[in-house]
């Protein structure tokens, strides 16, 4: 086992990583940009270190800086949580470089998979399908051409890069011109790479993933799936374990799906494989996630599993002692996150926090990186914490998930505590029946 761990990261998701590697006995250590000098998980950490000023680019985001502080704090291995560099292949090879343990899978994975066109390609060689698409677009002439045959609508999309930045929905050939320009302007300022493709656009759409683990001894492990498809702006606010939508045999294909996927790719650590499934439950590959996901507790709750701690063991080389076979589960997960943002249009609303209360209780649980008087910043992502909660089954996770909001308090910021409890409230949600479209879908029914 690892002797110390640099967390290259903040808020919620570092404290996490904190937690289990004291259970552990491994040195944490923490860096910080210069606005989060106070923050919760600095406080927490054995020791702190700054990295420079607040905008990312000088703090979180400098290979250089998080490099210079993992050799300055004498660091054994470098946990990167999730966003910011967890999926950049340069940041993991420089780890390999300098004989820093990167907890997470290889630069080469990361590089591979990263690529969504090329993952595309990936998963269609090892016969997994994917959803009608075009290749790599080089122009206007060849978009209207692509979007044509694949008849309306249709979706552009980035090959690099993730949160949904780049994607661009069209319901028509006039409309195919303005989306490409869009699509490859905003790939080109968010990436760096311009390059966008077009598919099919999958009406009714459940995003739906496989949490996987693997080790270096060619070992993988696949969970249960998780529901993802209450979204907005292409990015998931709640999510639960299982998904009320998949069967026993969806199930089962999912798994033996993102399985052959990461044993053709040498897979080794943490990851997620994302599928969009339709609505006669025909799944298609989507991306892989080669990093810890931010719904990992849900997972964590129905199968009693510390995915970080599992990521740690096997960056130390130990082998999987989980085995598929094995793997128990039971009950009834949800997540809910709760953002400094306005429900009404779910834009980012920073600021500082008056009050803040979390809700207790028996299969509660909240992964928070905040704390009253604390501010949160434009300069980062606005989670303010994850809620989870746990039921004998589905019913009984919604209730408890419920009541937990309804104790949740949070004043000072606009927050979505309002906008996730009308979310549980809701017919549709309750019915399970729901996809990525929830979000419009509950605007008509609140409407009537």
């Amino acid at each position: 086992m690892l002797e110390s761990v640099l967390i290259a990261n903040r808020g919620e998701i570092a404290r996490r990583i904190i937690r289990t590697a004291k259970l552990l006995g491994i040195e944490t250590i923490a860096v910080y940009s210069d606005i989060d000098g106070k923050c919760l998980s600095v406080q927490e950490a054995d020791r702190a270190l700054g990295i420079g000023e607040a905008k990312p680019r000088d703090s979180y985001l400098n290979i250089d800086k998080i490099i210079a502080a993992a050799r300055e704090s004498g660091a054994s291995a470098i946990h990167p949580g999730y966003g910011f560099l967890s999926e950049r292949w340069e940041f993991a090879q420089r780890c390999e470089r300098e004989g820093l343990m990167f907890i997470g899978p290889s630069s080469e994975v990361i590089r591979k998979m990263g690529d969504k066109h090329r993952s595309r390609e990936i998963a269609t060689g090892l016969g997994i399908p994917i959803p009608p698409g075009s290749g790599i677009l080089n122009n206007v002439e060849e978009a209207k051409k692509w979007a044509t045959e694949l008849s309306f609508p249709v979706i552009f999309k980035a090959s690099a890069g993730g949160g949904g930045i780049g994607m661009m929905k069209v319901e028509t050939e006039t409309a195919v011109a303005e989306a490409f320009d869009t699509a490859t302007n905003r790939a080109r300022s968010a990436f760096g790479d311009d390059r966008v493709y077009v598919e099919k656009y999958l009406e009714s759409p459940h995003h739906i993933e496989i949490q996987i683990l693997g080790d270096k001894n060619g070992n993988i492990v696949t969970f249960p799936e998780r529901e993802c498809s209450v979204q907005r702006r292409h990015q998931k606010v709640i999510e639960e374990s299982p998904s009320p939508f998949a069967t026993a045999g969806l199930r089962h294909e999912l798994r033996q799906a993102a399985r052959r996927l990461a044993q053709g790719i040498g897979y080794t650590n943490a990851g997620t494989v994302e599928f969009v499934v339709d609505g006669h439950r025909k799944f298609y590959f989507l991306e892989i996630n080669a990093r810890l996901q931010v719904e990992h507790p849900i997972t964590e709750m129905i199968t009693r599993i510390d995915l970080v701690e599992q990521q740690m063991r096997i960056a130390s080389g130990e082998s999987l002692l989980l085995r598929e076979e094995d793997l128990e589960w039971n009950g009834w997960a949800m997540e809910s996150r709760v953002y400094a943002e306005d429900s009404k249009n779910f834009y980012p609303s920073p600021g500082k926090i008056i009050s803040y209360i979390e809700p207790r209780g028996d299969r509660i649980r909240v992964d928070s990186g905040y704390q009253a008087g604390d501010t949160v910043s434009q300069f980062y992502d606005p989670l303010i914490a994850k809620l989870v909660v746990w039921g004998e089954d589905r019913n009984e996770a919604m209730v408890r998930m419920q009541h937990a909001l309804d104790s949740y308090e949070i004043t000072g910021i606009k927050n979505n505590l309002s906008f996730l409890q009308e979310a549980f409230d809701s017919g549709l949600f309750k019915s399970g029946n729901y996809d990525t479209h929830f979000i419009s879908k509950l605007k008509e029914e609140r409407n009537g």
